[in-house]
């Protein structure tokens, strides 16, 4: 698997309502991933992460049953299917790569946009992010489970190649206490803590889980 990502394409960085995300122009060829579980060219659109309200909750998927405390979402589109409007009208539109944070060490990564997020509070509000590479916030090892399923949030369409990268990446205390201060609601509404905006487990049904790794 092979993932190019360039600092020059970042853009913004929005809240918008779920998660904050940090968007990328995805016009060139500036941030892809390719080869792995994928075929043909997907793009960078955002990256956005899910949380809980304390330690211990906050991933998406789980391995042999243990939730970590946070998890990265890197949503890439298929460039076949010419927007990312379209692709995720397709099983194989979307390919996003999810790492696993867990509470540790800092990570020097994420600083920037952990200081990023007070101008963003609240719903609606975004800033100018540029300069960012993300592949400073992946782990060493490219290992991975893969398995196709849908978008965490809803309409929750069945147009995703997962990509879960097996080794985590350690993060801060005070960064994930950052990140919970963001709020659900806009500015003039009643505060509502942005916490806890994770999908639980879903049942694999017939789905096959496969690993890059033995």
């Amino acid at each position: 698997m092979n993932i190019t990502y360039d600092a020059s394409a970042a853009r913004k960085i929005v809240n918008n309502g779920h998660s904050f995300n940090v968007v990328f122009d995805d016009s060139g060829d500036k941030c892809v991933l390719k080869g792995g579980p994928v075929s043909g060219i997907y793009k960078l659109k955002q990256f956005h992460i899910h949380w809980g309200s304390c330690e211990g909750q906050g991933s998406e998927h789980t391995v042999d049953g243990v939730k970590y405390d946070a998890e990265l979402h890197l949503v890439h589109w298929n460039t076949k299917y010419g927007t990312f409007e379209e692709a995720v009208k397709h099983p194989d539109g979307l390919a996003v790569v999810g790492v696993f944070l867990k509470i540790g060490s800092p990570c020097l990564g994420l600083q920037k946009v952990v200081d990023a997020l007070d101008s963003i509070k609240h719903k609606e509000k975004e800033a100018n992010f540029t300069s960012f590479d993300p592949t400073v916030l992946l782990p060493v090892s490219r290992d991975y489970w893969t398995y196709p399923g849908s978008l965490t949030t809803p309409p929750l369409l069945e147009c995703v190649i997962w990509i879960v990268l097996k080794e985590p990446v350690s993060v801060s205390k005070e960064q994930i206490t950052k990140i919970r201060c963001l709020c659900f609601n806009k500015e003039n509404e009643p505060q509502c803590s942005m916490v806890d905006n994770w999908r639980p487990c879903q049942p694999l049904k017939s789905r096959e889980v496969r690993a890059s790794f033995q």
